[in-house]
């Protein structure tokens, strides 16, 4: 055998036994009489030595090694006289006898450590080296664990787990697709999916109650640090429920999953639900970080009239309260406000009010505001002695998201975003449609299957913008990692809702027509949930950016450099599937 134990498990219960280790050399050196080597593999690192009395072939063999050969080695466990309380196997030592080259390596491009020396795009390219240094490893193995987990908690619920297609029809609404061209049926493609939702309402309506995959999903769009083309969903519906029934399921498989992984138990009660609406106001966007308050309060009716033009004229005034941080200089409300001001945020200024110790308020627009005024403003947020309020002003929905990222970067600076703390929420109540101007017609807020609040559907004629969906986003730390609805499962509903969405009868049969056609055999009331698993590791990991989750991800380009994808295909191919390049 190649080895009969990993570099991770040897300790003083091992000493004097007789082991063989394979694995990567780490690091090696040479003191003169004797050699040390650390060997690396997936599970830790042993400290080899080749002694003062070892034969010259061993030593010489020892010499010859450079970073990243693979070799077995042979030997005894000995105790370490200088031990290394760092690493798990640091009591001991193999003193080897034997010693064999299994492979040679090039120097790598970049250090294989913890904490490597090589740029992103460097280690992208080397991703198969990348993967082995530690932090890697342990993302991989915690993505390993978090799959195990849902599917022994969803098993043991009795869902069973299905494969839905990849190669399926192409749907025009939502994100854009990846499309296949059908060799076997010239003209013609084949979309990979975005999701497996209308395979998985068919799967209710053909009887099997709990569904559950964990499955790679594709979406054709612009990229960013906790987005990829190709990505994974836990994704599962179930039949005869109602929004309470999934919430709950829904939330006992997270606890399942913070226990199991992370040792996080929750507080018994409920994690928290908050209506759409209250999460915008509040917070500024659909999903809030609860971990901290600094919550957004509307200035609008008594800030205006008072001759100051930015407020008179704006639609909406709104402010956030940081408590204690009436000590912030100068330099730091300049450095605030120019984070605001950037292009992707977008604010004109902000305005601010400080609070001393003594209770003496002073602002930036103290010439158009006297402080028993602001002092009505401060009351309204609740601010005390020693606080600072920023105020914002412009259309409602411009100056929550100012807000919002205002008062995340706060949080950020003062320490309340604390990644090893969790709180979960549930986000529910969310518009059924949103109306696009550019285009004069309704969307779907989440996809056209969703159903209405019951107690709503009688304003699908009347008011179709204040029609309330039933669905529901999961949301932790400010990252929504989950989202599902109740879905529409009267066909006569479903048709309701395709003219609402602009779909004339003939287009919604030549799109959906088969789900509709399955409605008519009797379609059980149904309804699910999918979780972003890459974004739930990277929420579990306490990192920012999923891609350290993914064994093989792609850059900002939705580029494989490792491997150089999308790539150019041969003129033949193209002839075989009836496509023409222009490509010069």
């Amino acid at each position: 055998m190649y080895r009969t134990n990993t570099c991770g498990e040897l300790g003083l219960a091992n000493l004097g036994q007789t082991v063989t280790l394979a694995g990567w050399v780490q690091k090696v050196r040479n003191l003169g009489a004797m050699t040390f080597i650390d060997l690396r593999d997936r599970y830790g690192i042993t400290q080899l030595v080749v002694g003062e009395s070892a034969p010259t072939a061993l030593k010489d063999a020892a010499d010859e090694l450079g970073r990243e050969f693979v070799v077995q080695v042979t030997g005894t466990v000995i105790e370490r006289t200088s031990k290394n309380p760092k690493i798990a196997t640091g009591d001991i030592e193999v003193s080897l006898s034997e010693l064999r080259v299994l492979s040679k390596a090039d120097t790598p491009p970049f250090t294989i450590e913890e904490t490597s020396d090589g740029g992103d795009d460097l280690r992208m390219k080397y991703r198969y080296l990348d993967l082995r240094r530690p932090p890697l490893q342990r993302a991989l193995a915690m993505r390993h664990r978090m799959a195990q987990s849902a599917r022994q908690f969803l098993d043991h619920e009795g869902f069973l787990e299905i494969e839905t297609p990849f190669l399926i029809k192409s749907t025009p609404e939502g994100a854009r697709d990846f499309v296949v061209p059908s060799r076997m049926n010239p003209g013609e493609f084949y979309a990979l999916p975005q999701s497996p939702q209308t395979f998985k309402q068919l799967l209710m309506v053909a009887g099997y109650d709990k569904y559950f995959q964990i499955v790679r999903c594709f979406r054709d769009e612009d990229l960013r640090a906790d987005r990829q083309p190709e990505f994974t969903q836990i994704d599962c519906e179930m039949a005869f429920v109602e929004q309470t029934d999934v919430l709950e399921t829904f939330e006992r498989m997270a606890r399942f999953m913070f226990r199991e992984t992370l040792g996080v138990e929750f507080a018994a009660q409920p994690f928290p639900r908050m209506a759409y609406s209250d999460a915008m106001a509040r917070y500024g966007n659909d999903k809030p970080d609860i971990r901290f308050g600094m919550l957004i309060s509307e200035l609008t009716d008594i800030a205006k009239g008072h001759g100051f033009g930015v407020f008179d004229e704006a639609e909406y005034i709104g402010a956030i309260c940081a408590e204690k941080c009436a000590s912030f200089t100068r330099k730091q409300i300049d450095e605030l406000t120019e984070y605001v001001k950037r292009p992707q945020i977008g604010a004109k200024g902000l305005v601010w009010i400080r609070i001393d110790d003594g209770g003496e308020i002073k602002s930036s627009i103290d010439k158009f505001y006297d402080a028993a005024t602001l002092q009505t403003w401060a009351a309204r947020l609740g601010a005390q002695k020693g606080d600072l309020i920023f105020v914002v002003s412009g259309t409602r929905s411009q100056s929550l998201r100012v807000l919002s990222e205002l008062r995340l970067e706060l949080g950020e600076r003062l320490g309340l975003r604390d990644r090893a703390r969790f709180a979960p929420l549930w986000v529910v109540d969310f518009p059924l449609l949103e109306w696009d101007d550019e285009t004069q017609r309704y969307y779907a807020m989440h996809h056209p299957f969703t159903s209405p609040k019951p107690e709503d559907i009688p304003l699908l004629d009347t008011d179709p913008a204040a029609v309330r969906a039933n669905a529901y986003d999961f949301v932790v730390n400010g990252v929504e990692v989950g989202g599902g609805s109740i879905r529409i499962f009267d066909s006569g509903l479903q048709a309701r809702m395709f003219d609402l969405l602009g779909f004339t009868p003939a287009q919604a049969q030549a799109q959906f027509g088969f789900l509709m056609n399955a409605f008519r055999f009797g379609a059980p009331p149904h309804g699910g949930i999918a979780f972003g698993f890459d974004r739930f590791c990277s929420l579990f990991g306490g990192a920012d950016s999923i891609r350290d989750y993914i064994a093989f991800p792609k850059n900002n380009s939705g580029r494989d450099v490792m491997i150089d994808a999308p790539a150019i295909i041969d003129k033949t191919q193209l002839d075989e599937l009836c496509l023409e390049s222009n490509v010069n």
